[in-house]
């Protein structure tokens, strides 16, 4: 039986390296990539949840403040 030599450290790891960016390069071929008008009616989407987010986020602070307030208040 002959004995199978490994290759070194380098070869084996360069390799999977270059077969990573193969792959890589393969995959993003297939990828379909969103037009202008969809960006851009995906961005005013995105635009729209942060604003309504923050405004929710806000009047949550504005009554827990006047609540907090009120309590202290009644209590002082």
């Amino acid at each position: 039986m002959a004995e199978v030599k490994k290759q070194n450290w380098f070869k084996r790891t360069w390799g999977k390296i270059a077969k990573y960016f193969r792959e890589l390069r393969s995959e993003l071929k297939k990828v379909v990539w969103p037009g202008p008008k969809q960006v851009l009616k995906n961005t005013g989407i995105v635009v729209g949840c942060v604003f309504a987010v923050g405004v929710f986020i806000w009047l949550f602070d504005f009554v827990a403040q006047i609540g907090i307030d009120a309590l202290i208040n009644l209590f002082h």
